[in-house]
């Protein structure tokens, strides 16, 4: 479902190239995670419909913004520190490959290779690139290979100017029941400034074991600058190189603090007024959420709870064990009829209603996943699913979920949500 990322997190099918590929481990199927977290409107509304057309009537999650851990610097303090006491990366070690040349000239793709190749450890950057055509306005990224002698990992970080509630979005750490992941912290430092750094999964189903680490900077003066890792020398289609990625959770935040990132962060253009600031037409979260509670059949007692931008999930218990429900509102998404509802139901009002019983989306063995679907003549989509389990990704609690298709049908028909904010 929804909205990265924050937190491709997401947060599969999110900052420039490195969001990118990143947001797309925060989204439903095969995206894992949160959705393009791209910070640019064109981008975040390719990540919405990736979300919502899935394939016939599967529910599609999508976890907006990955989360992390925050450290200063990047807005000065000189040499070797940062902002509240923190500090930045020692000089390159001049024996090392490169550092000896003459320094490119300011603003150019050699420039920024050299910022990222001198901010890493000892250690090779093979074959590296950059990128400022798939963000949009305001954005530039770099990566390469690195190589520290104990196995091959991609690292790349995206540059881009912050874009509102959706730049806020990539430095909270994600729901752990949306996106799995092993650890994510975040801060504020003392000038404002936030940061998050997150340990994570490429897949947070753990479908693929490949790591996706990840530290994420908002400057208090409207930048991003976004830092990802695996351990394996590509994110997607290669094998695991090493255990973990070469940069821990103090490099991560020291190679996003670095203060040599501010002259190409001032370099980028200015964004257009309200570019990537999409907010959320479907309604606030409380709404869905209070919504959906509302329409919840009697006896059922909700256990947990979370959500965002038009998306909300509950963990009800009707004593028979917890179930993890879902719900997705989509207003404009009369162009997926022919998609996602051929052969659906048309209801009296001329809604399209589609329902299914499948195996959950994260391949969890033993898990049941109810869904109804509909879309409404004015293109609101509402689609809710139920399970058998707290979560997606644990084993199964009870035998079939705690709504029956005719309550899940009943929640996705209801006048009450044409009513919103």
């Amino acid at each position: 479902m929804p909205s990265d990322k924050p937190c491709e997190a997401p947060f599969e099918d999110g900052l420039g190239e490195a969001l990118r590929r990143t947001g797309e481990t925060f989204a439903p199927p095969d995206r894992a995670a949160l959705v393009d977290a791209g910070l640019t409107l064109g981008r975040r509304r390719v990540a919405r419909r990736r979300a919502a057309v899935v394939t016939g009537s599967t529910l599609a999650l999508a976890a907006v913004g990955i989360g992390g851990a925050y450290g200063g610097g990047l807005l000065g303090g000189g040499q070797g520190g940062g902002r509240g006491g923190e500090t930045s990366l020692a000089a390159p070690d001049p024996t090392r490959t490169g550092a000896t040349r003459t320094a490119p000239a300011p603003g150019t793709d050699a420039a920024l290779i050299a910022i990222l190749t001198g901010l890493l450890p000892g250690g090779e950057l093979k074959n590296p690139t950059t990128n400022s055509s798939d963000g949009g306005p305001g954005f530039r990224s770099v990566r390469g290979v690195f190589d520290d002698g104990k196995g091959d990992a991609e690292i790349s970080v995206g540059l881009t100017r912050a874009a509102g509630t959706e730049a806020e979005q990539q430095v909270t750490c994600p729901d752990k029941v949306i996106t799995g992941h092993d650890d994510c912290a975040e801060n504020e430092l003392a000038d404002g400034s936030r940061l998050m750094v997150f340990q994570g999964y490429v897949y947070p189903d753990r479908r693929e074991d490949t790591k996706n680490w990840r530290a994420v900077l908002l400057t208090s003066d409207g930048f991003l600058v976004d830092a990802s890792e695996y351990n394996a020398p590509a994110e997607k289609g290669a094998a695991i190189s090493r255990t973990d990625p070469p940069l821990n959770p103090a490099r991560l935040k020291a190679l996003v603090t670095s203060d040599e990132w501010r002259a190409p962060l001032n370099e980028l253009p200015t964004r257009p007024p309200g570019a990537g600031d999409s907010g959320s037409s479907a309604g606030t979260d409380d709404h869905t959420r209070d919504t959906l509670v509302s329409l919840l059949p009697a006896g059922l007692e909700v256990t947990g709870e979370g959500g965002q931008e038009g998306f909300v999930y509950l963990v009800v218990d009707d004593g028979k064990g917890p179930s993890y429900v879902q719900i997705n509102v989509q207003p404009g998404m009369a162009g997926v009829a022919k998609e996602l509802f051929t052969g659906a139901t048309t209801l009296p009002d001329g809604t399209l209603l589609k329902t299914a019983k499948s195996a959950g989306e994260k391949g969890v063995g033993g898990i049941r996943m109810w869904t109804a679907d509909t879309l409404r003549p004015d293109g609101l989509r509402v689609v809710v699913s139920a399970f058998n389990a707290a979560d997606q990704i644990t084993p199964a609690t009870r035998e079939n979920p705690a709504l029956t298709m005719k309550q899940l049908t009943a929640i996705a028909t209801s006048q009450k949500w044409l009513t919103r904010p």
